[in-house]
């Protein structure tokens, strides 16, 4: 069974007091910090500024995992390159010349991947997947996780165990990461259909009305009752 990486989305954190966040983050063991970028365009919100981005950069070491959501995604991609994140993944819907912005990143010695809103076909991936370090698969329509009525999309299950296939037999080592409500509920059948890389927020490692540690044990838990054979 592939190992299982958590990334914190921050978003979803206290962001009027964004480094005790990234501390308590810190101290709970997540792998990485999901850090959402959008243009108030390509989806309805817009949560962190570049300078914002900048500053969390200088406080914490954990792996910045970029998600971009933006129309004018070369922009974004250089400006997170410059920041220093460890991995930019960027949508396919957006992008023009996706192969540009995976040599862009890999030239900068960033991991890249790409990112599929909930409709948009797993075919678009079949030249460029050996191309690329992870997949993010959405779950919801991006930025809308404050909508609490925003449901996961019926067909998600099976999309992850679509994707999951397509990766084994290409014979390829990339990370399936699923993103938009990843909650402690449906966790376990993400893990058992191939997800490899959670994205963390309010129905998970942020849950209201428990510690940080509290929902991470909760986490653990739902993992493992997925890795069960």
């Amino acid at each position: 069974m592939s190992t299982i990486n958590y990334s914190a989305s921050i978003m979803c954190g206290d962001l009027a007091n964004l480094e005790t966040t990234i501390q308590e983050i810190e101290r709970v063991g997540i792998d990485a910090l999901h850090i959402d970028i959008l243009d108030g365009k390509f989806s309805p919100s817009m949560p962190l500024g570049l300078e914002t981005v900048r500053r969390v950069r200088q406080v914490t070491d954990l792996p910045m995992d970029a998600h971009i959501m933006t129309m004018n995604n070369e922009y974004f991609v250089n400006e997170m390159l410059d920041i220093g994140a460890e991995s930019v993944t960027f949508h396919v819907e957006t992008t023009l010349h996706i192969d540009r912005l995976v040599n862009l990143a890999k030239k900068a010695g960033a991991k890249v991947g790409v990112a599929l809103n909930p409709a948009t076909s797993l075919s678009v991936l079949e030249f460029i997947l050996p191309e690329v370090d992870s997949v993010c698969l959405m779950l919801i329509n991006p930025g809308y996780a404050t909508d609490k009525g925003e449901k996961q999309v019926p067909y998600a299950l099976e999309k992850v165990r679509r994707l999951r296939a397509l990766i084994d037999d290409f014979g390829l080592n990339v990370g399936l990461q699923v993103d938009g409500r990843v909650s402690l509920e449906v966790i376990p059948d993400l893990v058992r259909v191939g997800a490899t890389n959670l994205v963390l927020g309010s129905t998970s490692l942020f849950i209201p009305g428990r510690t940080l540690e509290e929902n991470k044990r909760l986490l653990d838990e739902a993992v493992a009752a997925g890795t069960v054979s």
